[in-house]
């Protein structure tokens, strides 16, 4: 069996239109009226910013139990269907086999989850120097990994968890401004 590369490369533009065309892919197959939004999330949707080579997705839908009816449809693009994946409330997709090309991460709409993730990706785009920090540890973490996906999750865990809770707030407070 061969071994997952763990590797982060500098930022492509490719990532944006690899995304465009694999949410046009993702919108064919599933029921639109169950689609509530679909983003280009994680450090491919950032621009500038170094990532591992794999565009993250998130599928915001109004029925879980409609996407779980829709698996074939995720599996008839190459996508292998993992359920909850460890994360209560998600529907986890991966497609590309070991070196994993896509991932979708489907949640309710406007749940906290999805919310977490957004704002994550809209805090690294409006603060540059947050996400130059970031990719330094993700470089750093892929360094160190020895291809070990969990050793280099587990690296960058405790600045995610920092940013992610700053970020949610960030968003909070600018969407209660606008109101």
């Amino acid at each position: 069996m061969s071994q997952r590369i763990i590797e982060v490369v500098d930022y492509r533009q490719q990532w944006r239109e690899d995304f465009v065309r694999e949410k046009q892919l993702i919108s064919s197959v599933l029921t639109t009226a169950n689609i509530n939004a679909i983003h280009h999330i994680g450090s491919t949707s950032v621009e500038g910013l170094c990532a591992k080579p794999i565009i993250d997705i998130l599928l915001e839908v109004k029925s879980l139990d409609v996407l779980d009816d829709q698996s074939e449809e995720m599996v008839s693009l190459g996508y292998v269907v993992k359920g909850e994946f460890g994360i209560q409330g998600r529907r986890y997709f991966q497609k590309g086999g070991i070196q994993r090309t896509h991932q979708v991460h489907a949640f309710l709409a406007n749940s906290p989850e999805a919310t977490r993730h957004l704002a994550f990706r809209d805090y690294l785009r409006a603060f540059p120097d947050v996400a130059l920090k970031y990719g330094e540890i993700k470089r750093a973490g892929a360094a160190i990994c020895n291809h070990d996906i969990d050793v280099y999750i587990d690296y960058k865990n405790s600045f995610i968890q920092e940013y992610e809770a700053k970020a949610v707030r960030w968003q909070s407070e600018l969407t209660n401004r606008i109101r």
